[in-house]
């Protein structure tokens, strides 16, 4: 056989195994085209509190089964499956307006205030009122729009998380439809003030401390706007723009009337509220050194004067509901740390002058929050999983003790959501 039939009969012994082989090996995947990787990797929301990074990992995993995910996911739906059916509030449906007569004003009732005399036609409330610290006057949750407003927040936030985790357009669209009644249409909109939030009957047609109302959960619908912003179907172009003007008047308000600046001078839980809500609304409205500056000017002006040496914060410990609002503050430090990273501030590492710092404020909490101890002050109804998202945050942030005891925590009513919304919560909210 000559060379070149040689090489001939090679090749052609060559080409039959080759032709075996790709009939008996199936062939591998081409590579995804560049759109196709694209769409495959989950949007990174830019929200003001919750890091859209996290965010954007855990549906990730999510989408490749992670089972603790999973099991978190249900307890998120069921609960954005319970709004479904409710809704949409509006700020003009209460049965009288607020002082100014505006039915578009928004309008709430001191909650621990209560009438001494009865009512007559003469005198319809009950006037005066006199302060009952910590017992809630259930004349509050009628005639005004505070609970309608806390199911505006609520609802906005769990619909949207659902959405993103799930894709399901059903939750988008009904958080859209919740927000563009509440604060968007012109027949039943919201106007941008708290001029009479938390009123006292016969006394003040409203009040600096009303802004609480807003500042304990407004920055969960700057961070639901932010998520569905990443291409949510309902919420359009002209809902963001809206929407965005919205904020930004009532960031304005917020900074410029006597109530607000009234608020932010205020030395307990309400001016630490207040600034997280302002550093939240100035990153979402491309602030981002006024958000940077409040982060910072926290350190001295509210941590040092609010947190003892030993963790304790002495002002809210005088409270009838001590553990409450012991835990309702460091909700407000550490959803203020978290927009603090996204502005290059780290709040956790800052100590005091006296050693004081919010690993430390956490540290205090731990006996009780893990049930090795009684809290030792006055607390009308203790609930220990009140503390379970602040022991969260600051396990992330890094804290040893805080970490070992996250498996020791009381589980929310609800489950544990901290996987898929990893910013605190009021999780033992009295509205109040």
């Amino acid at each position: 056989m000559s060379a070149r039939t040689r090489i001939g009969a090679l090749l052609t012994a060559t080409a039959a195994v080759a032709a075996l082989l790709m009939t008996a090996v199936p062939a591998a995947p081409a590579p995804a085209a560049p759109a196709a990787a694209a769409a495959a990797r989950p949007k990174v929301p830019d929200t003001a509190v919750l890091d859209g990074r996290r965010l954007a990992d855990a549906k990730r995993r999510l989408g490749q089964g992670d089972p603790q995910l999973r099991l978190a996911l249900r307890g998120l739906t069921a609960r954005a499956d319970g709004w479904l059916g409710k809704g949409p509030w509006t700020v003009v449906d209460k049965p009288k307006p607020a002082p100014s007569g505006d039915p578009h004003d928004y309008l709430s009732q001191a909650p621990y205030w209560w009438p001494t005399e009865p009512k007559t036609p003469d005198n319809p409330w009950g006037c005066p009122y006199e302060q009952r610290d910590g017992e809630r006057n259930p004349e509050v949750d009628t005639g005004t729009d505070r609970r309608d407003v806390e199911n505006v927040f609520d609802s906005t936030y769990e619909l949207t998380l659902a959405w993103y985790y799930t894709g399901d357009r059903k939750y988008a669209e009904h958080a859209a439809k919740i927000l563009r009644t509440w604060f968007l249409d012109p027949a039943t909109r919201m106007n941008p003030n708290l001029n009479h939030g938390q009123f006292i009957p016969c006394k003040y047609d409203g009040r600096a401390i009303g802004i609480i109302d807003f500042s304990q959960s407004y920055t969960s619908v700057v961070d639901a706007i932010a998520i569905l912003g990443t291409g949510a179907p309902g919420w359009t172009r002209t809902d963001r723009t809206k929407m965005s003007s919205w904020t930004k008047s009532f960031q304005k308000w917020l900074v410029d009337s006597d109530f607000g600046q009234q608020e932010a001078a205020a030395k307990n839980n309400h001016g630490t509220f207040y600034d997280m809500q302002l550093a939240a609304l100035a990153y979402a409205n491309g602030d981002k050194r006024l958000a940077r500056e409040t982060v910072l000017d926290a350190r001295a002006k509210r941590i040092d004067p609010q947190i003892a040496a030993d963790g304790s914060q002495p002002q809210e410990l005088t409270r009838t509901r001590s553990w409450h609002y012991s835990t309702f503050d460091l909700v407000a430090y550490t959803r203020l740390a978290a927009i603090g990273e996204h502005v290059g501030v780290n709040l956790w590492a800052y100590e005091g002058p006296d050693g004081q710092s919010l690993f430390k404020a956490v540290d205090y909490l731990l006996p009780a929050a893990t049930g090795a101890a009684t809290w030792p002050h006055p607390e009308r109804e203790f609930r220990r999983y009140a503390a379970s998202d602040i022991v969260h945050a600051a396990a992330d942030a890094g804290s040893a003790t805080a970490r070992a005891a996250v498996p020791k925590l009381e589980t929310p009513p609800g489950g544990d959501l901290w996987a898929l919304r990893p910013a605190a919560e009021q999780l033992d909210s009295i509205a109040g």
